[in-house]
């Protein structure tokens, strides 16, 4: 064989596994938020197979070369870790950290930089069943108007923001696992089945449209494994 050829072979080798290994990496963007609708910053974004980290910029956004079936690990300072696995064809991450109960992670999360705007992560009122025993309420509206301060239930619909009009609906947005639903699903709903009540008042709610312009409730219920 000539010698050459025989030194040029493995280089050729390497350069063609690492076009392969090039052609499976791609870029996959996203953004990070929790109560769903704020960015939060400098969230600490991990690809778990190569360890490169990344932080969220101001809008939340952040971008990160990844592997096929890839894992992120997102992690702020004051809430719940969340591990992400990626879908073959996913291109955009959505990803909503979980504030952890408590007023000291609240103000980590200003503290360290992750919220910017502390008016509006205070105007969100937030209730885990960690915090307080849900059974011991007959029902969600019993337990909603007793824990959250200016919120009324009234003929069976949560009051947010006050009585608006006589002849439109005040009736804030009820959100049940991602999923908006009529207020009086609630009464099917027992409180032992709670995992976490949040209560969006202001701006942030602008999210959800139209539909929150009256303020939105976010009921997480338990699953199998909580």
């Amino acid at each position: 064989m000539n010698t050459k050829f025989s030194k040029t072979l493995p280089l050729i080798a390497v350069l063609f596994f690492a076009l392969i290994s090039n052609a499976q990496e791609r870029i996959v963007h996203g953004m990070v938020t929790t109560f769903d609708s704020i960015p939060l910053i400098d969230a600490e974004v991990q690809v778990r197979s190569t360890k490169q980290t990344v932080l969220t910029d101001t809008l939340g956004r952040f971008s990160v070369a990844v592997n096929p079936g890839e894992r992120l690990k997102v992690s702020a300072t004051g809430f719940f870790n969340q591990k992400v696995k990626l879908e073959e064809k996913t291109k955009f991450a959505a990803i909503n950290l979980k504030l952890k109960p408590g007023e000291k992670n609240r103000e980590y999360a200003i503290g360290y930089g992750h919220v910017s705007d502390r008016d509006k992560l205070n105007a969100l009122a937030s209730l885990n069943s960690d915090d307080l025993d849900f059974s011991q309420y007959s029902d969600i509206y019993d337990l909603i108007k007793g824990r959250f301060a200016g919120v009324q239930v009234v003929n069976g619909e949560i009051i947010i923001r006050g009585i608006n009009s006589i002849n439109s609906s005040s009736a804030a947005l009820i959100v049940v696992d991602g999923v908006p639903v009529d207020g009086s699903a609630l009464s099917s709903i027992p409180p032992v089945q709670v995992k976490s009540i949040n209560v969006i008042k202001d701006g942030s709610s602008a999210i959800y449209g139209s539909r929150g312009a009256n303020g939105v409730v976010l009921i997480e219920t338990k699953r199998g494994d909580d």
